[in-house]
């Protein structure tokens, strides 16, 4: 399917090829590299380029030349109806910026090394999510390279890349692209990308591309320009809405559908994740969702697609045969509300739908999410289905991520607000869960910086941005009176970006060092044991002792011995566990050893494995491993 929108190679040149079915001519201004010259060819209306039986007539408004001679790095713009030229919407790089004419890109040019790269097992999945532009120092593919096989050592087996369609300016979170088959020419160049996961797959890490469908930034966005039926007069948070079932939505559908199995194809991505699916407006059948994830599986059937999607929907991850939508997995919030509500006591927005007990987490730990069609306490309304038979990995969980830290006000991560002895319980519970654990870059040595809003559009955008940024929290009381709003960091200054990005070099020294170890021997634990990864079961024995601590058996599978996990999030106090007392076990991992902490005095928890008793004197986590029978 690459291959029907935007430009591609063809016979002695390159393939022009664009949707415009409000235009009455179509014209391409094509700046020539070799020789400096600008050609004007006039672009007839084309037949499908693949053929679609959704699609009704030829006339369909896509129009289409083959330009002989046409270089790679060649420039060129489209003109609709003899207006100014414009860049094409389906451009594979736009090195000027946004608003620039489109560069000629022969993805077939990289030489690939990973054909030895079998994709990434989903139930070995632990993911890290980070954003190019403040994981290094230069905030480039090429820069990330370099920290790859500090990510391989630390014991994760994907990078999810935050969204990379261009966008205006030079920084911003991604979720404002507007080009959605340009990658981010801050970032660098497509060979550039194409080097970043040839580099991963070396490393034996899977990569993970986030795309974004449900809408378009602000700025630079001449997709509608092209086609207005790209869009619904229906609302969404971000504006209109994407067109999905109305008319002209098949064409909508197979151009969004070849975005996504052009990360996958062009770029040998392992997977995706499809942001925020609950705002899809969409009508139509198949579900736009299921009929991209079968798309993505057909051009790849080792690929992954995950969703961001709010509903606790278990036909999401469902398989087709039981008329489900086949995606691989779906993150699942409540893992992380509960617990963020149990350790920092968040209460507002969805915090209110929690009261944060081990009650609650036990409940998450044992189906995946916890509502599963009772009513929400704060809008009253059903929420969520049942995920009885649908395996915990699909579920995917964390306890921070670009959300939870970036759209806080001061970009505060959990770690910044809570002690280090309720870090290293959370940091345990995440990297031994049977779901699919995802942590944010630098949360394995608990980063010193923050990860805050930023963003570079022109000036009275931007100026539009930082007053909405302020009103949105000023119905937080801390944020209420102007002076307070002050504190919150201008999206539009550059060194709010500069504050977020990574201090590599921090690793090495306390308390970040031994934050940092743990993390390491979490996830070799969990990389060693088949008992520890994700699980294919749909339902894991957890328990909750009183309100602050819960006990979960890790079953033996596949030969390896069975775990148990007992997590304390608050406070102190003597617990009664029955699995502990049940059979013979032996503790294999403490928070309280000494490589762990921050420099404190160690208050290791009185064990009584025999009585099934455990004394915690403050919060913590230990990993208990079966005794195997001699």
């Amino acid at each position: 399917m690459t291959g029907s929108f935007g430009v591609t190679p063809a016979d002695r040149g390159f393939r022009f090829r664009v949707w415009a079915p409000a235009a009455q001519s179509v014209q391409l201004h094509l700046l020539m590299s070799t020789d400096g010259r600008i050609g004007v060819f006039d672009l007839p209306r084309a037949a499908p380029h693949v053929p679609d039986p959704a699609i009704r007539s030829p006339n369909d408004g896509v129009w289409e030349t083959v330009v002989a001679g046409a270089q790679a790095g060649d420039r060129y713009a489209y003109s609709l109806d003899g207006r100014d030229p414009l860049p094409d919407p389906a451009s594979r790089f736009q090195p000027d910026g946004v608003h620039a004419w489109s560069a000629i890109v022969d993805p077939r040019a990289f030489a690939w090394t990973d054909t030895a790269w079998r994709g990434l097992d989903p139930r070995r999945a632990v993911i890290y999510e980070l954003h190019v532009g403040t994981f290094t120092p230069g905030g480039t593919f090429r820069g990330a390279i370099e920290k790859l096989p500090s990510l391989r050592a630390l014991g994760v087996t994907a990078i999810e890349l935050m969204p990379l369609a261009d966008f205006a300016g030079d920084r911003n979170w991604g979720y404002d692209g507007v080009a959605l088959f340009a990658p981010a020419r801050a970032y660098g160049s497509p060979d550039d990308l194409r080097a970043l996961v040839d580099a991963a797959h070396r490393e034996g890490l899977g990569v993970l591309v986030d795309v974004v469908y449900n809408h378009l930034g602000p700025e630079g966005a001449y997709l509608p320009a092209f086609s207005p039926s790209f869009f619904t007069d229906a609302p969404t948070p971000w504006g209109a809405a994407v067109n999905l079932d109305g008319a002209d939505a098949p064409i909508v559908r197979r151009m969004l559908i070849e975005n996504a199995r052009h990360w996958i194809e062009e770029y040998h991505a392992d997977g995706l994740r499809l942001d925020a699916t609950h705002t899809l407006i969409d009508r139509g059948t198949p579900p736009f969702v299921a009929e991209l994830t079968a798309s993505v599986h057909e051009a790849n059937d080792l690929a992954l697609v995950y969703a961001e999607d709010a509903r606790n929907l278990a036909t999401i991850v469902d398989n087709p045969s039981a008329n489900g939508w086949g995606l691989d997995g779906v993150w699942a919030d409540d893992f992380h509300h509960v617990v963020r509500r149990m350790l920092a006591g968040d209460s507002h927005s969805y915090y209110a739908d929690f009261d944060g007990t081990a009650t609650e987490l036990a409940t998450v730990l044992r189906t995946g999410w916890f509502y599963t069609g009772q009513r929400t306490k704060r809008r009253n309304e059903p929420r969520g289905t049942d995920p009885s038979g649908i395996p915990l990995r699909k579920s995917v969980v964390c306890i921070q991520n670009h959300d939870q830290i970036g759209n806080r006000a001061l970009g505060d991560r959990l770690h910044h607000t809570i002690d280090a002895a309720r870090w290293r319980a959370a940091v345990t519970l995440l990297l031994t869960t049977p779901m699919t654990p995802l942590l944010f870059m630098g949360q394995e040595w608990a980063a010193s910086t923050p990860f805050t809003f930023f963003t570079d559009f022109e000036a009275r955008l931007g100026r539009s941005v930082v007053e909405g940024r302020r009103k949105e929290f000023a119905a937080f009381p801390a944020f209420s009176d102007p002076i307070a709003a002050e504190r919150i960091p201008n999206p539009q200054a550059g060194t709010t970006f500069e504050a977020s990005r990574l201090r590599w070099s921090e690793r090495q020294d306390r308390p970040f060092s031994s934050m940092l170890a743990l993390t390491e021997r979490l996830l070799s634990m969990r990389s060693a044991r088949a008992s520890l990864q994700a699980s294919e079961a749909p339902t894991c024995d957890a328990e909750a002792i009183g309100d602050d601590t819960v006990a979960y058996v890790r079953q033996a599978v596949d030969g390896d011995l069975a775990h148990l996990v007992v997590v304390r999030l608050r406070g102190q106090g003597t617990v009664a566990v029955r699995a502990l007392a049940a059979r013979g076990w032996t503790l294999d991992l403490d928070t309280e050893e000494a490589s762990y902490l921050s420099g404190e005095a160690a208050q290791r928890p009185r064990l009584d494995i025999p009585g099934g008793r455990i004394e915690f004197r403050r919060p913590g986590a230990l990993v208990f491993r079966e005794r195997p029978v001699s």
